[in-house]
Parts: C-alpha cells; structure tokens; sequence
C-alpha cells in the first residue's frame, strides 16, 4: 500500500509540472518570420522585425543604422552569403525576461558556418530586433 502511495505522489508531482509548463508564458518564442528571413536569406522579412534603429555588427559593418540601413547591409551580406537550402538557421541558445529576449544561433551559408546573435524587446504586441550581431565562425 505504501507503494502504491508513493506511486501516486510521483505521477501527482509529474502531472502538476506538466500543467505549469503549459500555462507558462509562451513570449519567449521567436516569431517565424524572423526564422524564415534568416534561413532563406530574406532582407526584407527580417527587417521588418527591426526597430527603427538597430544596432549592427555584419563583417565589417559596426554601429547603429536606421531600418533602411540596416536592410541593405544585411540583403549585401545574403548577396554575398547566400544560406544553404535546407536546415541554414538553427537556433542553439534563447533565453530572456519578460520583454527582453536574446538569441543565439548558427547560419550556415554556401561559403562557411556564422554565428547570429540578436536581441528581441516587445513594444506593445510586436516584437522587435534591437540587436542584430552576424560574426563568421
């Protein structure tokens, strides 16, 4: 009988994390379409999650550019380093606050591996890169 009770303790506790996890906040997750420009090498789709000013670090471009700036620099970068066909972003750590999300991941290109970083904020509903970091590995 004393087993069976700790039996029971065991799927109640099991159960219970299984309801917080899935009553978590679901913020944290990256919006598709970021994912898309990324792995398809789409400068415009990924602009349209910058914010108005975003600071860059592609190559040998470092500072902060308005949206149309950095849109150009990025769709050069994708110009000259066009992602694989299939599996180019993946994402290898996320983490972050309520309003405030970092991302770190691997694109691969058909001239070498780079490492993405970017910084998410949520403004009202919408999600925004304040921080885009593409660094060769």
């Amino acid at each position: 009988m004393k087993k069976f009770k700790n039996i029971i303790s065991v799927i109640l506790i099991f159960c219970s994390f299984i309801a917080v996890a899935a009553t978590a906040p679901q913020d944290k997750k990256i919006p598709n379409e970021i994912k898309v420009g990324l792995e398809t090498g789409n400068a415009k789709v990924l602009s349209s999650y910058f914010n108005q000013n975003v600071e860059l670090v592609v190559l040998d471009n470092d500072n902060v550019y308005s949206k149309a700036q950095a849109q150009q620099i990025v769709a050069n970068f994708f110009s000259k380093f066009p992602p694989v066909e299939e599996n180019a972003f993946s994402v290898i750590h996320d983490s972050g606050k309520e309003n405030a999300q970092y991302v770190i991941g691997k694109l691969k290109t058909e001239k070498g591996e780079f490492r993405v970083y970017f910084l998410l904020k949520q403004n009202s509903e919408k999600k925004y890169i304040h921080q885009l970091r593409i660094e060769q590995q």
